[in-house]
C-alpha cells in the first residue's frame, strides 16, 4: 500500500457523507423509517464513524476492502465501496444469501462491489462457499467484520485471514463492530494474540474495535537437539 494521501481520505469522506445521505436519507434519522430493517439498525456501525471508516480505506490505499456483514446493502457498503472508487480497487461484501439486502447502491459503485453469498444451496454446496470465501479473503487491505455473522464462517474468515500466509498482511487494517454480541469478545483479537501478530486494537465506538497490523506472522522457531561426545 502506499503511503498515506490526505487528499484520497478528504475526498472519500466528502463523497461518503454525499452519497450515503442520498442513498439512505433516513440514516441519521433513527425515528424515520429507513430501507433497513428495524432490528437490523441495532447493529450498524454509527452514522458519524462511517465517513471515517470510508477515509482511512482510501487514505491509506487499500485496494482489497472486505466487508462481512449480516445486514445486506448498508450505508457502510456505500462507504467502503466509495473507498474503493477512490484507490482503484475492490470491495468484496461477503452476507448470508437468506438475507434480503437492499440495493441502494450508487450506479457508479456497482463495478467496485462483488457480492458473495456464504450460505450453502443446491447449486453451491459448503464445499463451494468455503472456498469462494478463502479466495476472497486473500491479500486483504482493510476489513469491516460483523461479530453477529453466523459463528462456523466466522471463525473459518478469522483463521484464513490471520493463518494463512496471503490473508492479512503488515499495515492491513481490521474493524470489527458488533463484538459484545460474542460472549467470549472479538474472536479476532483472541486469534491475533495466539499467533502472536504484532497489532494495536483501539475502540472507535459503541461494540466496535479498530486493529492495526503492525507486524507479519511469527514462524515458530525450529528446536534442534544437540549432543557431545567426549
Amino acid at each position: 500500500m502506499k503511503e498515506w494521501s490526505p487528499q484520497d481520505a478528504m475526498k472519500a469522506y466528502l463523497d461518503t457523507l454525499h452519497l450515503v445521505s442520498s442513498s439512505f436519507p433516513t440514516a441519521w434519522n433513527p425515528t424515520a423509517k429507513s430501507p433497513v430493517e428495524e432490528d437490523d439498525k441495532q447493529g450498524l456501525i454509527e452514522p458519524n464513524c462511517m465517513e471515517l471508516i470510508s477515509a482511512m480505506a482510501a487514505g491509506k490505499g487499500a485496494k482489497h476492502i472486505v466487508e462481512i456483514t449480516t445486514q445486506g446493502i448498508t450505508p457502510l457498503t456505500i462507504a467502503l465501496a466509495v473507498a474503493a472508487k477512490h484507490t482503484g480497487g475492490q470491495l468484496t461484501c461477503i452476507l448470508p444469501s437468506h438475507h434480503h439486502h437492499h440495493h441502494h447502491t450508487a450506479n457508479q459503485l456497482q463495478q467496485y462491489i462483488n457480492l458473495v453469498h456464504a450460505e450453502p444451496t443446491n447449486t453451491s454446496p459448503r464445499e463451494t462457499i468455503i472456498k469462494q470465501i478463502k479466495m476472497r479473503l486473500k491479500n486483504v487491505d482493510f476489513a469491516v467484520i460483523d461479530c453477529k455473522f453466523d459463528d462456523e464462517y466466522l471463525k473459518l474468515m478469522f483463521k484464513t485471514m490471520v493463518e494463512e500466509e496471503d490473508g492479512i498482511k503488515t499495515g492491513s487494517t481490521v474493524i470489527v463492530h458488533n463484538v459484545h454480541h460474542k460472549k467470549d469478545g472479538s474472536i479476532f483479537g483472541q486469534l491475533l494474540r495466539k499467533k502472536r501478530v504484532e497489532a494495536v486494537t483501539l475502540p472507535i465506538g459503541e461494540g466496535t474495535e479498530m486493529t492495526r497490523i503492525l507486524g507479519c506472522r511469527f514462524k515458530r522457531r525450529n528446536r534442534f537437539l544437540v549432543t557431545f561426545h567426549n
